[in-house]
């Protein structure tokens, strides 16, 4: 009993700071296997999951893809900064996303290449009307982002709140993010544009047509 005890004593100086996790070679009781979504429950949820998550990493590409043609005509002009910011923000939305994809093993949709092109040329097609053009489309787009996540939030809600209420979090900051770009191509005068209306209808149109098949592609 005394040799364990002087063994213990002599020890102990060198598992200071140590947790009995990393002695043990176990896992700490409160470490999860996940960082946002836990595993779905059965195959139905994970579908929904899948293509919700699928749809989101879609829009924030499709969205980057629209600033970079908006910064392409306008980033030396007076609204480029301002371009920059929302540009930057969307930027760390994308980055999430690939990050959540990539834990949860969900491909993106096959559609990528496809709103690679349609997004930029979308962005520097409008910027060529002038700051109001780009404004406008900002405006549509993020108007129609921030629908498509309020109904996700919805449906989250439907589910299970505590169990998703990291991807909640997540979720809701985006929208909140995009309903100020939304707010902040109002306030620079998109509604000026001749045809602003027509022009952010199609493009609403456009977008919903975008979130159907990347769900489902």
């Amino acid at each position: 009993m005394r040799g364990f005890t002087l063994a213990a004593i002599l020890f102990r100086p060198l598992c200071k700071g140590i947790s009995p996790s990393k002695l043990t070679g176990r896992l700490p009781r409160n470490t999860r296997g996940y960082a946002v979504i836990p595993p779905p429950k059965n195959s139905k949820e994970k579908a929904l999951l899948d293509a919700m998550l699928r749809v989101d990493h879609a829009g924030e590409y499709g969205a980057n893809r629209i600033y970079a043609g908006q910064m392409a005509v306008l980033g030396r002009s007076q609204s480029g900064p301002l371009i920059q910011h929302m540009w930057d923000q969307e930027k760390e939305h994308l980055k999430k996303f690939n990050e959540i994809l990539a834990e949860n093993r969900v491909r993106p949709t096959a559609l990528l290449p496809f709103w690679n092109i349609a997004g930029f040329m979308l962005g520097a097609s409008t910027a060529l009307l002038g700051k109001a053009g780009a404004m406008a489309c900002t405006v549509a787009v993020e108007e129609s982002i921030s629908e498509h996540y309020n109904s996700q939030i919805r449906a989250l809600m439907e589910l299970d709140p505590e169990r998703y209420r990291e991807l909640l979090q997540i979720i809701k900051q985006f929208r909140d993010e995009e309903m100020e770009h939304h707010d902040t191509g109002l306030d620079q005068e998109a509604e000026s544009l001749p045809g602003y209306q027509i022009l952010k209808t199609a493009i609403q149109v456009g977008c919903k047509a975008a979130i159907y098949v990347s769900e489902r592609i």
